[in-house]
């Protein structure tokens, strides 16, 4: 045989599918993917060519607020575990393991279960949990996710992982999601169960419906989103959101420019009261010299100051500022003006921003919401280390407004094999 024919037959006897090694009830199934080079060829081999990765991230923080609580501290570690198999006819699985233990006794601090009531809350309790295990298949540009997993959206302003804390959020449901080209995307979700910060007593049975598209241009990308949310109870509620974000850069000579523009809007019905809020938010930046400032406003509206913009299943450490004060909007709602500037030094990250705070819907008691300050620098060791410090002041504005000065530090090291 020559060498041409051989290799024709070659390509041949891989291109067609190696349904053999199924199961009779998978053949219809697994008939429309094929073989190749980056796939395993059986199921055995799909998972002894798994990968494993070990993410370990040690930290200390301290909480100090000016009230009656005792000044807090907490020194944890949490590690996480994850298994990846190899894709098998488009078929691939994950599982991963997450704990967070308190290292060397210092948990003087309320982990959010009940201890330490008289201190500060860090919102790190002590755990051990399954954080994700999901089932995918993928063909061409189509996937199905089903299990618990990761899910995120845009910059998780509305869903994220809020992968700050040692527990991280995941979400029990089914991800579907379509990409064309590199250039449209579409995804809908459906979460059964979210999977929160707080260990599993805390997670909440939920019938969630996420649907999320995104159009990339040559200025940016234009997301279009419904996030319709209901936790599973015997009380009637749901809280509906709709909108659209675009974000993008562009070079101008030597200089980066940012922006970014989104505008929501929400329904919440919840134990018989009705109200609706709006959320909008605009950013602009520039880039140069391995430094980028940013300005920008971010506006979570009220209803009459009755009811204040809502995110529940969204990255809120990253948003309005570090301290963490406003976690759930006040009724009177929320508008955030604020500048960043942040760049590279010493072969490592840092950033300083600053909030200003106000009521969107202001009164005689609560207009000025206090103001906060953030600053962050970490930088890599070797290949698989991180190290970092990060320190946020909060200072508190109008007495009503309920909130207190507060001053947070966090000093880690994280390593990733």
């Amino acid at each position: 045989m020559k060498k041409n024919q051989l290799a024709a037959l070659i390509k041949e006897k891989l291109a067609k599918p190696a349904l053999t090694l199924l199961a009779p009830a998978s053949l219809a199934i697994l008939s429309i993917g094929q073989v190749n080079a980056a796939e395993a060829t059986s199921i055995a081999e799909a998972v002894t060519e798994g990968k494993m990765k070990l993410d370990m991230n040690l930290r200390y923080e301290m909480v100090e607020q000016d009230n009656a609580l005792k000044d807090a501290d907490a020194f944890t570690l949490r590690t996480r575990l994850t298994y990846a198999t190899a894709d098998y006819y488009g078929f691939s699985s994950l599982v991963e393991f997450e704990d967070s233990r308190v290292v060397a006794g210092v948990d003087d601090y309320n982990n959010t279960l009940g201890k330490n009531p008289d201190y500060s809350v860090i919102a790190d309790p002590e755990t051990t949990e399954l954080d994700q295990l999901f089932l995918k298949y993928k063909f061409k540009g189509f996937s199905v996710k089903g299990g618990r997993q990761v899910i995120t959206f845009d910059n998780q302003r509305f869903v994220g992982h809020v992968g700050w804390r040692q527990d991280r959020q995941t979400f029990d449901g089914v991800m579907l999601d379509y990409q064309f080209n590199d250039i449209f995307k579409i995804d809908y979700g459906y979460i059964t169960q979210r999977n929160r910060i707080f260990a599993e007593e805390k997670d909440i049975d939920s019938k969630d419906s996420l649907i999320n598209a995104s159009l990339k241009t040559g200025f940016g990308t234009l997301s279009g989103y419904g996030y319709l949310l209901e936790v599973d109870n015997d009380t009637d509620n749901g809280l509906d959101t709709y909108g659209l974000r675009f974000a993008g850069s562009t070079d101008v000579g030597d200089i980066k420019v940012l922006y970014s523009a989104e505008y929501a809007t929400q329904d919440s019905d919840s134990a018989g009261q009705s109200y609706s809020a709006d959320y909008m938010s605009v950013e602009g930046g520039v880039g140069f010299s391995a430094i980028t400032f940013k300005v920008g406003y971010e506006l979570l509206g009220s209803d009459g100051g009755d009811y204040g913009f809502s995110t529940p299943l969204a990255t809120l450490h990253g948003f309005n500022g570090w301290t963490d004060q406003f976690l759930t909007t006040p009724q009177q709602g929320l508008a955030d003006l604020y500048a960043s500037i942040g760049g590279k030094v010493l072969g490592g990250k840092w950033a300083v921003i600053y909030h200003e705070f106000e009521a969107d819907e202001s009164s005689a008691l609560v207009d000025d919401l206090g103001s906060e300050i953030d600053a962050v620098f970490s930088v890599p060791v070797y290949d698989n280390y991180t190290l970092g410090i990060k320190y946020a002041a909060y200072s508190a504005g109008d007495v009503a407004a309920g909130k207190v000065d507060t001053d947070k530090v966090w000093l880690w090291a994280n390593a990733k094999f």
